[in-house]
């Protein structure tokens, strides 16, 4: 079942669900739409190793915007933070995103009970596409789960996205690996 948006407000006023910055206008009937932070990032070598950690190099978007191009993965980040406490958040694009040929995540559109953070966005595009800091860029929507959660994300042992961050994270599956 999702969550309408009477029963989202609700959840934040029980302290259940947190959205900041939150802005009532971003509200829908079933969603939260989310922005475009202002950091962009994408891997230095062009081979990637899922046992290694992969280096990053960072932009912050100027003004006139960043023209994303095709064939590169951006790994983006949303203007809000989130916390989801009895409920699993999804991210999805705008229906508007995605008509401009942009995908704002590869596999990663769930979050568990007890993430709390920004979301890393992975973006690619089909064409040549400027994109600008503050853009709504997604919707989050919340599911409720049935049965109780013995472990929440956010106290996960292994989680390895649990570091408060206003950057884009890149693929940690490299301490997966480690002994």
């Amino acid at each position: 079942m999702i969550l309408s948006d009477t029963e989202i407000l609700r959840h934040i006023e029980l302290g259940n669900i947190l959205i900041e910055p939150f802005r009532p206008e971003c509200l829908g009937s079933n969603s939260y739409d989310v922005h475009l932070g202002r950091y962009l990032c994408t891997y230095v070598d062009r081979e990637l190793d899922a046992k290694k950690h992969n280096r990053v190099k960072e932009w912050i978007i100027p003004e006139e915007g960043f023209l994303l191009e095709p064939g590169i993965l951006y790994l983006g980040v949303t203007e809000e933070y989130t916390e989801s406490h009895f409920h699993v958040p999804f991210l999805e694009g705008k229906s508007s995103i995605g008509r401009l040929g942009i995908d704002i995540h590869a596999t990663a559109g769930k979050g568990d009970v007890g993430f709390c953070n920004t979301w890393t966005l992975e973006i690619s595009v089909i064409q040549p596409v400027r994109v600008y800091a503050g853009m709504p860029i997604g919707q989050l929507i919340f599911f409720c789960v049935q049965g109780e959660v013995s472990t929440k994300y956010i106290r996960k042992k292994n989680a390895k996205y649990n570091i408060r961050t206003l950057k884009p994270v890149e693929s940690m599956l490299w301490k997966e690996f480690e002994v």
